[in-house]
């Protein structure tokens, strides 16, 4: 019997955490390459250009950038595939000075960076370019794996259309905030890395406040007119923002239920303090902990790769099911073999919440979303340079923009769910 009296707690990172940082200039290397397909008209929902996989590591003063891929920033030269290592240089300390990172440790200026791309794999490429099937053609899926969505209504009394847990939708809250204050110069004595975690108590599974909440924050040494910062005066100098990300009455009533920079001064961090890697923060990019996940990380592939694609695909038929009002949770999965259009395997599960027979769920879905690579990619638009932006809070819970980014958070195919389990 599943409890309905309990803590759940999740955590987030900000921006400037050394994997974030790792994710975002992979992610901004891959809006570089779809935005020149774009550019140069190539990057229809017909067709697929860009292919890459690309991984980031950062530490004190280096930033290194691996992987494989083809497109516009790879040109040949006596039949090997040659990357543009200026440009690429150029994108990832773009990526470091946005976030913030001008310090003795980290600078988008003082840090060396080297590019070790290289041309995609003949044998990968072969599995996954298009084939042509009845109906027209359909590539294959860029790698085997299963991969999870997840939707909830349990945060819709709060934040409407989130549909997401608590646990980690506040959790990011809070550091967006903190991020917003440092960079509009409110709270100017922060620096980029952060990191939040909320414990949630739910009652009767309904989430109704924090009975803790920790964040720490990298800081200033010193304050402006020369005093030493501690723990308790960055307590009380984000204590009011961070209240403010949350819903009335949820800041843990108790002083020390509320957790500043527990192990005292936080003046060392970003890359410099730990080394960051792309992919290593795969909870935090997704659910918290509180639903499955495949295991596969998003940032830097393209959108043939179904890690990336499927994951948003399932997110989105997820959240359309609690949006038609057909369950208060659900979970998919769906599981790829390499080069194979089709899944292996679909799975619906709405936990003992769903109004109709999950086998039907099963069948109807598919057919209203095909979960074709091919199809994933066209019907969300994952063509366009939308990438970067997904790469820190989190890449479910976010309403949709106007240029397409977070398409797969649309409840637009919830009525047609709806309307044929009727």
């Amino acid at each position: 019997m599943a409890h309905k009296n309990y803590l759940f707690t999740s955590e987030s990172v900000s921006e400037g955490h050394p994997d974030k940082v790792s994710d975002q200039i992979s992610d901004a290397i891959l809006d570089a390459f779809l935005e020149r397909d774009v550019k140069l008209g190539i990057a229809d929902d017909s067709q697929v250009n860009t292919r890459l996989g690309c991984e980031t590591l950062t530490t004190t003063n280096k930033i290194v950038i691996a992987g494989e891929g083809r497109g516009q920033f790879f040109r040949d030269i006596h039949g090997v595939s040659v990357v543009d290592r200026e440009a690429i240089t150029e994108i990832a300390r773009g990526v470091v000075k946005d976030i913030g990172y001008d310090q003795n440790g980290f600078s988008y200026h003082g840090a060396d960076v080297e590019v070790l791309l290289h041309g995609q794999s003949p044998d990968i490429a072969m599995g996954v370019n298009a084939k042509k099937k009845k109906g027209g053609e359909e590539e294959g899926a860029g790698d085997q794996g299963m991969m999870f969505g997840f939707a909830c209504n349990e945060s819709e009394v709060y934040e409407k259309n989130s549909f997401m847990p608590a646990p980690i939708y506040f959790s990011h809250k809070i550091l967006k905030v903190l991020s917003d204050k440092r960079r509009s110069k409110s709270l100017a004595d922060l620096q980029p890395d952060a990191k939040s975690q909320v414990t949630v108590q739910y009652v009767d599974g309904k989430a109704i406040g924090c009975t803790k909440v920790v964040v720490s924050t990298q800081h200033n040494e010193k304050s402006r007119n020369g005093k030493k910062y501690s723990p308790g005066l960055i307590k009380e100098m984000i204590g009011a923002a961070v209240e403010s990300a949350l819903p009335k009455g949820w800041m843990p009533k108790r002083p020390s239920d509320f957790l500043v920079n527990p192990t005292g001064n936080f003046v060392v961090g970003g890359p410099d303090g730990d080394c960051g890697l792309t992919g290593r923060k795969i909870i935090v990019d997704t659910y918290g902990g509180y639903a499955p996940h495949g295991g596969g990380a998003f940032s830097g592939k393209d959108p043939t790769k179904v890690d990336r694609s499927a994951a948003y695909a399932a997110r989105y038929l997820a959240k359309n099911v609690v949006a038609a009002g057909l369950a208060d949770r659900c979970t998919i999965q769906i599981a790829y073999a390499i080069g194979v259009a089709e899944p292996m395997s679909f799975l619906v599960d709405t936990h003992g919440t769903g109004q109709v027979d999950e086998r039907k769920l099963e069948k109807i879905l598919p057919q209203l979303f095909r979960l074709t690579p091919t199809n994933i990619r066209r019907t969300l638009k994952l063509n366009r340079p939308i990438y970067r932006r997904t790469a820190a809070y989190g890449h479910f819970g976010r309403a949709p923009d106007k240029d397409g980014g977070f398409s797969w958070e649309k409840t637009d195919l919830a009525a047609q769910i709806k309307s044929a389990v009727r």
